[in-house]
């Protein structure tokens, strides 16, 4: 495939502006230093609303700084109004840690929509990653009702079992998971990354999307599905198209990896319908960001496994115990190498895009 077909954003393009509504760390990447500079090097102007102002990710165990209060995210947002200021041609939220926080982002959110129902809104519903919730509960009936307005969500599967209140582990409540999430809640573009390929999904998965990963290899699945529109009463109707890939799992702890690969496929994302492109937009979004996502991930695999030995230790709960710095020197040296990999994340420097094929009988044959 050739690379510019699937660049979005050029020099002389203005692709728009971005609200993103997500936690800031002073040190590392993660929720908004993990989207802001890959969406500025796309071409867009990026507003930042931090809903935490932490010292770094959570990762490192100690943590300093303050979480916004929903009456300080109201005073933001309304000021930012008054100004002329809120005016974005594409919505961001990420990482809102309680119900009367998120409360305020969805009015928000919900009030532009209403101003401009062309603005493209990505919902991250950052609640929780193996099989534990880092957000209080509360906030669940919350996302559930800001799905049917946003345009893409990129949940991982545990959050997708969160929202639809099931636990995937065959084709069928796969299957029973999209349909709620396109047919319940109205969602247009459901992107999964990162899904462990175990062996029912293997044996699940057509063998022209497992390639080139062997299957010997320990490897994720990426899945975009594509609600087909008033389907609903046509034969042999399918709510979706779906596509995927896999790629190749590179072990180890990373944080920020679901923040940068969410502002990739919002920054890729073109609606332009008449744009000359192999894939319709949303697969051919994810795998631009999928891409740059696993390559801005081996590079930083690789700069960690240079670094000296007490630098990249392995996970020891009981050895990190005795020693918390060594934990934090480990946090460290894998924090996403971003400003190392500006060409990847602009494009420059990306070879071969991973692209996602289309798996046509995901619903059964015809």
């Amino acid at each position: 495939m050739v690379r510019g077909a699937l660049q979005m954003a050029t020099a002389d393009s203005d692709p728009g502006r971005v609200l993103s509504v997500q936690s800031h760390v002073a040190y590392g990447y993660v929720g908004g230093k993990a989207a802001t500079l890959p969406l500025q090097l796309l071409g867009y102007d990026v507003d930042n609303v931090n809903t935490v102002d932490f010292s770094n990710h959570s990762g490192y165990n100690r943590i300093g700084g303050t979480k916004a209060t929903a009456e300080e995210l109201e005073r933001m947002f309304s000021v930012m109004e008054q100004n002329g200021l809120l005016s974005p041609t594409r919505v961001l939220t990420g990482f809102i840690f309680g119900a009367e926080a998120l409360s305020i982002v969805a009015r928000t959110v919900t009030k532009l929509l209403q101003n401009d129902p062309n603005i493209v809104y990505l919902l991250d519903p950052v609640m929780g990653d193996a099989n534990r919730l880092y957000v209080s509960r509360d906030v669940i009936p919350l996302y559930r009702s800001l799905l049917p307005k946003a345009s893409i969500i990129t949940p991982n599967w545990f959050e997708v079992e969160t929202l639809t209140d099931t636990k995937i582990e065959d084709g069928a409540s796969l299957h029973k998971a999209l349909m709620i999430l396109h047919e319940t809640y109205s969602v247009p573009n459901v992107v999964i990354s990162s899904i462990p390929l175990e062996q029912w999904l293997r044996d699940l998965t057509p063998p022209h999307i497992r390639f080139p990963v062997s299957d010997d290899e320990q490897s994720l699945l990426c899945l975009a599905s594509v609600r087909v529109a008033n389907g609903g009463s046509t034969p042999g109707y399918r709510p979706s198209t779906v596509y995927a890939a896999c790629v190749p799992l590179i072990p180890g702890y990373f944080s920020g990896v679901g923040d940068l690969f969410s502002a990739l496929v919002l920054g890729h994302y073109d609606d332009a319908s008449s744009a000359p492109a192999p894939l319709p937009p949303l697969p051919r979004a994810v795998s631009l960001a999928l891409t740059k996502t696993h390559a801005i991930l081996r590079l930083t695999e690789k700069y960690a496994s240079s670094l000296p030995p007490d630098e990249r230790t392995t996970t020891d709960d009981e050895l990190d115990g005795k020693d918390p710095d060594r934990r934090i020197r480990r946090m460290r040296g894998r924090e996403l190498r971003l400003v190392q990999g500006r060409k990847i994340l602009s494009g420059e420097a990306i070879g071969e895009v991973r692209q996602l094929k289309k798996w046509a009988d995901f619903w059964g044959p015809k």
